[in-house]
């Protein structure tokens, strides 16, 4: 049994539903699920790890309920610099067709890491494209290896330019061998248990790249084995007219048709949702990835987040694909979501409580999870700190310790613990050779695209 005290924090945000705040105040944890959260007096006084946390804010860990980590081997890609998605996609995917396992592990690595010291403790991924002997296991094993709690999609494509599709034929799947791997990855991978480290989702890509049939046996298949179903929904104008013309139903229509709302289902992105629509999902309890940088980069739109919220849909953060964002930072995304509700809607729109209470509450939700989110007994081990001490809190976390993680511009965060474990030091990474993965990444990156 392991023991973890963090001490003396200036601040501990839980987020739980009282939104306790201790000044001056701790976490202890034991094998990775925390025990107590308060003042000295109220933790216990040794542990067989001890963190001074003086000068930082505590809070949950950050949740990304969206992501595409095989792009970080594309971003900043010339010819998609000032694209919009489609014609972003088809710049894309003849150099995707190209992604090796090796790539996948890499980029899989690169973003994790980036991720972490962004203030992330749990990712979703949405993979969807497994050339040339690539798999989703490549991903788990290197998500396993840096201690990060993961929610792995096994993704797919099978729909393409000759069948009416977006994407080149090279690079979609034969549906049976799709649904027969879905099986595979979900009994080898999956665990439905608390507080576990690894969870699959099935992720069929797009409208536009899969069919009705493949997301109705994805739907079942899930359904079957209680997983969670994930896929891109409303992202652009172009979306919707492909589904009017291929479908003659609108894209929220057409995916509840094949079953694909309830609060085991997610959507990236659904920017262009209808007032009726936003209330039928709220109604189910559906829940959508919010990825503001990637909305603003690609010129898709400003999703209708606060109707979302009210509505009741289960709403949290995401990044994106590297190739559509150039970084993947939580706390920046949450000051993105917060700056672009203001944008649409006036200063009031959204506070910097509300867009942090996203990326850890609304994550959780949209996960599908109750025991990550916020911090209280019985819950995991999963938070991160952030010094309020540095240049760019200067004079702003004097007035509001919270909001200035999202006010001011972040750099990385000091502390990140997964699971009771140390992931994140001093703002550095822990057991993770950065440098060397970064040289590795740039020469694949090159090979990739060469």
């Amino acid at each position: 049994m392991s023991t973890l005290l963090v001490c003396d924090a200036t601040l501990v945000t839980t987020f739980d539903d009282s939104d306790r705040r201790v000044l001056n105040a701790g976490i202890f944890a034991r094998d990775g699920v925390i025990e107590a959260i308060g003042s000295h007096e109220l933790l216990p006084a040794k542990a067989d790890e001890v963190i001074d946390a003086h000068g930082m804010v505590i809070l949950p860990g950050l949740i990304c309920t969206h992501h595409h980590f095989y792009q970080t081997l594309t971003r900043n890609l010339p010819a998609g610099q000032d694209a919009e998605l489609f014609p972003w996609l088809v710049a894309h995917y003849p150099i995707w067709a190209k992604l090796t396992p090796e790539g996948v592990r890499s980029s899989t690595a690169i973003a994790l890491a980036e991720l972490m010291l962004s203030g992330c403790t749990t990712a979703a991924d949405h993979g969807y494209l497994w050339p040339n002997g690539s798999r989703v296991d490549d991903q788990i094993a290197v998500a396993r290896a840096m201690g990060v709690r993961f929610h792995a999609s096994r993704g797919s494509m099978s729909v393409g330019r000759s069948r009416g599709g977006l994407p080149p034929d090279d690079v979609v799947e034969d549906e049976a061998a799709i649904l027969r791997d879905c099986e595979r990855v979900i009994a080898e991978h999956h665990d439905p248990a608390r507080h576990a480290m690894t969870r699959v989702v099935l992720a069929p890509c797009s409208p536009f790249s899969v069919s009705p049939e493949l997301m109705r046996a994805s739907a079942e298949l899930a359904r079957k084995h209680g997983c969670s179903l994930h896929t891109h929904l409303c992202e652009t104008k172009d979306e919707e007219q492909y589904c009017l013309e291929k479908f003659g139903q609108r894209p929220v229509a057409f995916a509840e048709s094949l079953g694909w709302s309830g609060p085991d289902v997610w959507y990236a992105h659904a920017v262009h949702l209808a007032p009726d629509e936003i209330e039928r999902l709220g109604a189910s309890r559906t829940g959508v990835a919010h990825c503001p940088t990637s909305n603003m980069r690609l010129g898709a739109g400003i999703a209708p987040l606060l109707a979302q919220v009210r509505a009741g849909m289960h709403v949290g953060l995401g990044v994106d694909g590297s190739a559509s964002n150039d970084g993947c930072h939580m706390l920046d995304e949450a000051r993105q979501a917060m700056l672009l509700q203001r944008v649409a809607h006036g200063a009031g729109a959204m506070s910097a409580h509300e867009a942090l209470r996203l990326g850890t509450r609304g994550g959780a939700e949209v996960l599908g999870r109750d025991d990550i989110g916020w911090l209280a007994p019985g819950m995991a081990a999963d938070f991160i700190g952030v010094r309020i001490d540095t240049l760019q809190t200067a004079g702003g976390a004097v007035h509001d310790p919270l909001a200035s993680l999202v006010f001011c511009r972040i750099p990385q965060v000091d502390l990140n613990v997964i699971a009771g474990r140390v992931r994140v030091r001093n703002g550095a990474l822990v057991d993770v050779d950065l440098p060397e993965l970064i040289a590795r990444h740039n020469r694949l990156a090159r090979e990739l695209v060469a």
